[in-house]
């Protein structure tokens, strides 16, 4: 996949639907009521970056007070949906210890990487920062995973929503309707091509998360090396 191709396409498809009020308010973010969780593994970007990302997020909440910004705590990179989140799923309905087994035998003999945040893309619900990586280290652990579940009996749900290529990570979702579209619009061509920095992933996250990746809600399960 050609990454700066296809959060190019996102990104212009997006701003001509928000320019027509196209876009959708998540209404689930603050509610009791939702209890979607899942097992994920992640990436979590370097303090050094997390601070230019939420100096973004500052600009953002000048002007849109009333949206959804990530904390640095919850702002990750998706590896992988181990099991995508749904309603009603628990840790105890699997053994958390065959999962930290099956990962750790795809990530045998896999380095360390760099991943690098060059600009933001979105969505009609959200702004998400587009990751780039440095070699094919990150393909590689994800084939590697999509080989070894396939192999196993474990409840997993790998790429069923969709097949995941990309390094972006999500740090704004709309919740409110827009107070000023134009100015929204205005900032995000500002940091299209933002340089927000450069971080080396020498460990990834396996974690019981909810659908937002709160950090008052997910438990963390085990840390892989790399």
């Amino acid at each position: 996949m050609n990454l700066k191709e296809h959060y190019n396409l996102l990104y212009n498809s997006t701003i001509k639907k928000l320019k027509n009020n196209n876009y959708s308010v998540d209404t689930l973010i603050n509610s009791p009521l939702d209890n979607r969780f899942g097992i994920t593994l992640l990436i979590r970007p370097s303090a050094t970056v997390k601070n230019k990302i939420q100096e973004f997020i500052s600009e953002l909440k000048v002007l849109e007070p009333d949206q959804y910004f990530y904390p640095s705590s919850d702002i990750h990179i998706t590896v992988m949906s181990i099991i995508s989140c749904y309603d009603g799923f628990t840790l105890s309905q699997i053994n958390p210890t065959e999962y930290q087994s099956i990962i750790k035998q795809s990530l045998h003999q896999k380095n360390k990487f760099n991943i690098s945040f060059k600009g933001i893309t979105a969505s009609t619900s959200c702004v998400m920062l587009q990751g780039f990586f440095n070699d094919e280290t990150l393909d590689n652990i994800r084939n590697s995973l999509r080989t070894n579940f396939k192999n196993t009996t474990l409840e997993q749900s790998l790429d069923k929503r969709y097949t995941i290529q990309t390094a972006h990570a999500t740090i704004f979702r709309i919740q409110k309707p827009l107070k000023d579209k134009i100015a929204f619009i205005n900032l995000l061509k500002t940091y299209k091509d933002f340089d927000f920095g450069t971080f080396t992933v020498d460990s990834l996250e396996l974690v019981y998360n909810d659908w937002y990746q709160k950090a008052e809600k997910i438990q963390k399960l085990y840390t892989f090396p790399l």
